[in-house]
């Protein structure tokens, strides 16, 4: 069977993948947002009914949005099934073919998750299955880049990259600090206390909110003659809190890390360009998370955000391993440089000391 690295419908199914894989954490998010997590009650069948012909008439209120879900989580399953076994057959590098065989288990091993959350009735079974969902989201787009013709251009030569070593950890470590936020994000989402604290930028009217036992109280009674919402705790408030100084962190890693690149690559350098893009993501996510709060968490603008974030994250771990690889590259096109005027010299040379 012929395999090669260069496959461009394999490339562009990939990017399918990856743009239906945001799309499902964006039906997730509708589902999160409407509080329509069990409005179906029963996995794998829908209300008794074969998931697939489950009648389109029942399909109202929160049904609508747990069921579309499913479907589009199946669509998802599918075509990574899909991607996977075509990677196998086509694509030449074994640990390749070996990341998706991982997508492939991946995404079943999320779907039993979704079911198990509502089998068992578990929120936290819904905060490990929304972060699931960001690392699988992470993987697929890698494979999208790694199947790319850029990628094949990149492999091929190191003269626009190389990022210095700062720079590189700089980028990981954001990286890893935006899926943290997320983490903290999907927890305070499956909380199902709505806004812990309903003011921005400051926090019940102070830099940081008061959080002993009077202070809750006296929040809760007002959230019960204003929205009748559920009441909050301590924690509660103090989880959005973290969740803000993230958010402050992050941005501020991101805007280091766009400013470095620049300076240290150039303007023209596709790092560079990436890092600026990347930057723009967390400023849309800024003023997304501003308003869900100044919208009473209306669910749309809190679905957005949770998008964007999980575009943020993705951004942020595709230029870590363009990063990394580029200095690969650029440490093998050096030794073969340094290595010519030897075999210039002779044409039997010493072999190199491991």
């Amino acid at each position: 069977m012929f395999r090669s690295a260069n496959n461009p419908w394999l490339h562009r199914f990939a990017v399918l993948t990856a743009l239906a894989a945001l799309g499902l954490i964006g039906v997730g998010g509708l589902v999160t947002s409407h509080e329509a997590g069990m409005a179906v009650t029963d996995w794998p069948t829908s209300n008794g009914y074969n998931m697939f012909l489950f009648p389109v008439s029942q399909w109202v209120g929160g049904v609508f949005y747990e069921h579309t879900h499913r479907l589009v989580a199946s669509g998802v399953g599918l075509l990574t099934t899909i991607l996977a076994v075509w990677l196998w057959l086509k694509d030449c590098r074994v640990w390749l073919r070996r990341l998706g065989v991982i997508a492939f288990f991946g995404v079943v091993f999320q779907g039993v998750l979704g079911g198990l959350r509502v089998v068992l009735l578990k929120d936290q079974i819904g905060i490990f299955h929304a972060t699931l969902a960001q690392m699988f989201l992470v993987l697929v787009s890698v494979l999208a880049l790694l199947t790319s013709p850029w990628w094949q251009r990149f492999v091929a030569s190191a003269r626009e990259f190389a990022v210095p070593l700062g720079l590189r950890r700089l980028f990981l470590f954001t990286t890893l600090l935006i899926l943290a936020q997320l983490v903290v994000g999907a927890t305070m989402r499956h909380q199902h206390a709505g806004l812990s604290i309903p003011d921005f930028p400051l926090a019940y009217g102070r830099i940081w909110p008061d959080t002993s036992p009077t202070a809750v109280a006296r929040y809760n009674q007002n959230r019960l003659e204003v929205t009748a919402a559920n009441p909050i705790t301590a924690f509660q408030i103090e989880l959005q809190m973290a969740h803000r100084l993230l958010a402050l962190t992050v941005l501020g890693l991101v805007a280091a890390s766009a400013w470095g690149t620049r300076r240290r690559l150039g303007g023209r350098n596709p790092a560079t360009k990436l890092a600026a893009a990347w930057l723009a993501l967390i400023g849309i996510q800024v003023v997304l998370g501003a308003w869900t709060i100044w919208s009473n968490k209306a669910a749309d603008i809190a679905t957005a955000h949770v998008v964007v974030g999980a575009a943020s994250l993705v951004t942020g771990a595709l230029l870590s391993l363009i990063a990394f690889r580029s200095v690969a590259e650029f440490r093998s096109v050096a030794a073969a440089v340094v290595d010519e005027p030897t075999r210039a010299i002779s044409p039997h040379p010493l072999p190199r000391a491991a």
